[in-house]
């Protein structure tokens, strides 16, 4: 195979370069986690992307060192757009959601420029929580494939899949005094 050296770095062309990034929820943190590992050992350079309010809780809750790791599977972060929480929960969803819609474009563009001029192998796909829709037009910007993966268990997603059809049944939204 053909070597390149790329800023100091001395790797094979064809290793694919997968940028990982999970909704910020911890239901959808695990699996993106999970699916970067089997990447990562099937050959793929990783670069997994959280916010910085949830990377401060993976290490708070797991150890200063849990995220060290080999230099092809690292961590890297991107600003939420939300204040600061004194409390260590999992943000308002609704609000966590508006935000990531407006904010987040701008700063995983910039990561991605960042992580292409750094001494790791070009980025060669994005690999999103469904929900993180706005690196769709990273990719597109990029010139690199994206797969949307979705993060929910097969229960939840039967769920999504039904709502529809319980809607049109009447069975939901529950009608009457619930209390």
């Amino acid at each position: 195979m053909e070597e390149v050296t790329k800023m100091g770095y001395l790797g094979i062309v064809n290793k694919p370069h997968a940028v990982c990034i999970p909704y910020p929820a911890q239901g959808h943190i695990n699996p993106m986690l999970k699916l970067a590992k089997l990447l990562h050992f099937n050959g793929f350079h990783i670069t997994f992307v959280n916010t910085e309010y949830n990377h401060k809780r993976l290490l708070k809750s797991r150890g200063a060192s849990s995220l060290n790791g080999p230099p092809s599977f690292r961590f890297e972060t991107i600003p939420d757009g939300l204040p600061e929480y004194d409390v260590d929960v999992t943000q308002d969803v609704p609000s966590l959601c508006d935000s990531t819609r407006r904010t987040c474009l701008p700063h995983f563009r910039n990561l991605l420029a960042k992580v292409n001029n750094s001494d790791a192998p070009p980025v060669t796909c994005i690999v999103s929580d469904g929900v993180m829709s706005f690196t769709v037009d990273a990719a597109e910007e990029l010139g690199v494939p994206e797969v949307l993966f979705w993060t929910t268990s097969a229960c939840g997603f039967m769920c999504y899949v039904q709502y529809e059809h319980l809607i049109h049944k009447g069975i939901t939204p529950l009608k009457g005094n619930l209390s």
